[in-house]
């Protein structure tokens, strides 16, 4: 062999490994004077809720205190539950929705 040919040599591609964007919970908090009514409305305007999921949220809330509507990135649950609370501002209700970064 002269100097002259080349060694195949093989190139291995590495990936960078991305990690998965964190993961945010839209909280509602039950409060004594948003009607119930409401409540479910705002639930399936806001976040597209079927009238019997948005109820089944809205009554864990009332009985628990808080329930977890949905779960999503951090961008979007903090739009969505500014414009729930929003919502329930301008017909002046105390409705108040929060997030908080899922575990």
């Amino acid at each position: 062999m002269s100097d002259n040919d080349v060694a195949a040599k093989r190139k291995t591609k590495t990936k960078p490994k991305l990690e998965r964007p964190r993961l945010y919970k839209v909280i509602l908090v039950n409060d004594d004077y948003t009607p119930r009514e409401f409540v479910v409305m705002v639930l399936k305007a806001v976040f597209r809720m079927s009238e019997e999921a948005g109820y089944r949220v809205m009554m864990t809330a009332h009985k628990l205190g808080t329930s977890v509507v949905v779960v999503c990135a951090r961008d979007i649950a903090e739009t969505k539950a500014k414009e729930a609370t929003d919502l329930g501002k301008e017909a002046g209700f105390p409705l108040m929705f929060t997030t908080e970064p899922e575990e």
